[in-house]
């Protein structure tokens, strides 16, 4: 049995990069306290699972490191983490189940979050070029121990940032189904 990628997977994939690459800009020059750089990367996962998921992920943070935001390649790990989860998930959840979001967005968020923690407290002392940056800088000024402080500033905007994602996802999903039948 031969694997090989279709053409239109293929498209597909390149479309939810440039979801990534949108999102990720949008948030950096608005300098929003989100990320919105893995609404692409949880729709390849609903679509194609994990693998897809995987693939969009990681070559957004690739195309965004080498386009103006460096930062993102160092948090490759954290779309890989984004991207296995929501895929996993996405096999037991149907995309499209709107009263489920909030659960599956936790889900999804907690372990990218401690990776991303992990990322930005040892590579970047609590410092990168998001907008959260600024809540992590106001909660360590006031004596909260940096480490915490980011993970405070990750758990609340990665969460949000997934909910986002995976209501984008459940209307996505359900576009893509209705054109499939």
């Amino acid at each position: 049995m031969k694997n090989h990628m279709s053409a239109q997977k293929i498209a597909l994939i390149a479309l939810f990069i440039v979801i990534n690459i949108i999102g990720t800009h949008l948030a950096l020059y608005a300098r929003l306290p989100i990320y919105l750089d893995t609404i692409g990367t949880l729709i390849g996962s609903a679509v194609f699972g994990p693998i897809g998921g995987v693939m969009t992920g990681v070559l957004t943070a690739l195309i965004n490191g080498a386009t103006g935001d460096l930062f993102s390649i160092y948090f490759m790990p954290s779309q890989i983490t984004t991207a296995l989860v929501s895929g996993f998930v996405y096999k037991k959840v149907k995309p499209t189940d709107f009263k489920k979001i909030w659960w599956v967005a936790l889900i999804i968020s907690v372990p990218a979050t401690i990776v991303s923690t992990i990322i930005t407290v040892i590579l970047f002392h609590g410092v990168t070029s998001s907008g959260s940056s600024m809540l992590v800088q106001v909660l360590h000024g006031m004596g909260i121990n940096q480490a915490i402080a980011v993970f405070l500033v990750q758990v609340g905007t990665d969460y949000f940032d997934r909910v986002i994602g995976v209501y984008v996802v459940a209307i996505v999903y359900k576009t893509i189904q209705s054109y499939n039948q």
